[in-house]
């Protein structure tokens, strides 16, 4: 950003946007990470992004663009090569009888404008446009992924190792969490999970199979040799100045191996609280919950569901001063200040069982364990929490009061969560509608019988996605937020469960005592405007 961090710093406090200690909080938690402190403002809803733009506009006295809002003919996008675009974060977004005007993060910059005019034969008008503003307009050159891997395959002297980085780079840049690599009868097919949906990306020759397949392998010590049977890895790469955890898959299939690379990005920044998408009322009990001096907080969802996220955010929530907060994860995705993380490793006999047998014996405060998805591990947390720790951990459960009987299932006795569970909420991730192309749309009688089952009142316009655009794919979607069913353990379902009543009973008495469904928050969020019937009803669901 072109603006200094004090100079950022003054137009913040100015504008009252944050007091003097909130921003130190920020400054401090920006040097843990590759995150800016304008980045951080925004990410942390702060102030938007386009009002930061506009405010740092005004004081520096520059000309200000916002791309999101701006249609950039293609023949004036592709004037500057995507390289140079991505590396020096320079956009091209009109062309009038001036020359070239630019969107630049530092329009102060001289010798890149004149480098860029030399390079393109043509004056060139600097305006100023902010960094996340950038990098969602380079997306647009996306279309030409398919073109750019067909040149480097057909290229006898680019290696391998190459083409992975690429869709690596790739890959972190659309803030994909997955990448499928997937042999077919006469091709090599290429996804990206983009916001939990799988989207085609690449369809390569079937020769470039082979060598990519065993050049991951090598990267994450995998068996070369081995084709046949499952095989796990990882492996760490560099994108773009950060640092990305990989996990690998393989698999065999009739046309050979696939292998699936989870992305874990270390720079990613780290959500609060208030970030998750969590309503006013679960707010509160989560806050609740994080006062408990002992007893056991569960997170529950299936995989993908965002369970780590808001065990992050309840971690970052506490004071790493007083308290000596320990974790025993797998993986670590997120690296935390002054807090002490240990990583799940078979290979050296650490499992989450052992790993938290062992961290009672450091005079923990709070523990944090990665997943419960055996006695062994339930067992010794729920001792944990009883002798005066808080632990907090996630468990595979469809909903709220489905955790309590999935712990019972792992053999823990009912008379002990009663006496140990705080609390429990569970999740889901829908995606956000893009807020660049929303557009208002009539949802179809059965959306509106869906909506009306769990609200009563009808918000006066709907919105749907729109036709898309190229700042989201022209998916319509743009992001996710969770939807949330928290549960505080009253005396009441405590009793319930001490007298073996059914789930039925006890998710009633929930309701009775406010308890909202992740179906009713997501509805909440439709007549919000941020995310539609459909997508709450395809994350959503229930059988029977």
């Amino acid at each position: 950003m072109l603006i200094t961090n004090e100079q950022l710093k003054h137009l913040i406090l100015k504008n009252g946007l944050i007091d003097e200690e909130g921003y130190s909080e920020i400054e401090q938690e920006t040097k843990n990470s590759d995150y800016t402190i304008a980045e951080t403002l925004v990410e942390k809803d702060i102030i938007s992004d386009e009002n930061l733009g506009l405010m740092i506009s005004d004081f520096l006295k520059y000309p200000f663009i916002i791309l999101a809002k701006t249609t950039i003919p293609p023949d004036v996008f592709n004037i500057i090569p995507e390289k140079l675009a991505r590396r020096r974060k320079v956009i091209p977004f009109a062309k009038d009888a001036k020359g070239i005007k630019l969107a630049m993060v530092d329009p102060s910059n001289k010798e890149l404008t004149q480098m860029v005019s030399k390079k393109i034969g043509l004056p060139v008008t600097a305006y100023l446009a902010t960094e996340q503003d950038i990098s969602n307009a380079l997306r647009i050159y996306r279309k030409d992924l398919q073109k750019t891997f067909d040149q480097l395959i057909a290229s006898s002297e680019i290696p391998m190792s190459r083409i992975v980085d690429l869709l690596i780079n790739y890959a972190s840049q659309d803030k994909a969490s997955d990448i499928h690599i997937e042999p077919q009868e006469n091709r090599l097919r290429i996804r990206f999970r983009i916001d939990g949906i799988l989207r085609d990306v690449l369809s390569l020759p079937s020769g470039a199979h082979t060598p990519l397949i065993s050049r991951i392998k090598v990267l994450a010590e995998m068996n070369i040799a081995e084709q046949r049977r499952p095989q796990d890895g990882q492996f760490s790469i560099t994108v773009a100045g950060r640092d990305i955890d990989i996990r690998t898959a393989s698999m065999s299939t009739v046309y050979g191996e696939r292998v699936t690379l989870r992305i874990l990005d270390k720079a990613l920044s780290l959500f609060a609280l208030p970030q998750l998408g969590l309503a006013t009322d679960s707010l509160k009990k989560f806050q609740m919950m994080m006062k408990s001096p002992f007893g056991l907080v569960l997170v529950g969802g299936p995989t993908g569901s965002g369970k780590t996220t808001t065990l992050y955010a309840l971690i970052n929530s506490l004071d790493r001063t007083e308290n000596n907060i320990m974790t025993v994860e797998d993986p670590v995705e997120y690296h935390f200040a002054n807090i002490n993380q240990t990583r799940v490793n078979p290979k050296a006999g650490i499992t989450f069982a052992n790993g938290l047998r062992a961290i009672m014996r450091h005079d923990p405060d709070v523990v944090l364990v990665g997943e419960i998805r055996d006695n062994e591990t339930a067992t010794i947390a729920i001792q944990a929490a009883l002798t005066g720790h808080l632990v907090l951990s996630s468990v595979h459960a469809n909903d709220a009061v489905g955790v309590l009987f999935r712990m019972v299932d792992l053999g823990i006795e009912r008379y002990m969560l009663a006496s140990t569970l705080v609390g429990i909420s569970t999740q889901r991730m829908v995606r956000k509608l893009c807020p660049h192309c929303l557009a208002p749309y009539q949802p179809s009688p059965e959306e509106l019988a869906a909506y009306d089952e769990e609200l009563s009142e009808r918000p006066i316009t709907f919105y749907g996605s729109g036709l898309g655009c190229n700042l989201c794919g022209n998916i319509g979607y743009q992001g996710r937020t969770g939807i949330f069913e928290t549960l505080l353990m009253s005396e009441t379902i405590r009793r319930m469960l001490l007298t073996n009543t059914s789930a039925v009973d006890i998710k009633a008495q929930a309701l009775q005592e406010g308890m909202v469904t992740m179906k009713q928050d997501g509805m909440l969020k439709v007549k919000q405007g941020i995310t539609t019937v459909s997508e709450v009803l395809r994350n959503v669901f229930s059988i029977g």
